[in-house]
């Protein structure tokens, strides 16, 4: 997998709860709010209803 480009990462929160995001295997994690939204051929897809549950 091809990593983001640390700026956008910078800027990118999540949009439930706007916590900090972490970049993992597949998908970009908020542990504020635990959910983690996939990241599909390179783009972060930021929609709710896109992302799944995880224990934090």
């Amino acid at each position: 997998m091809r990593k983001l480009d640390p700026r956008l990462l910078k800027i990118l929160v999540c949009p439930k709860c706007k916590g900090e995001l972490k970049e993992g295997e597949d998908s970009l994690i908020c542990h504020k709010c635990g959910l983690a939204y996939p990241i599909r051929e390179g783009i972060p897809i930021m929609l709710i209803s896109e992302a799944r549950e995880i224990k934090t």
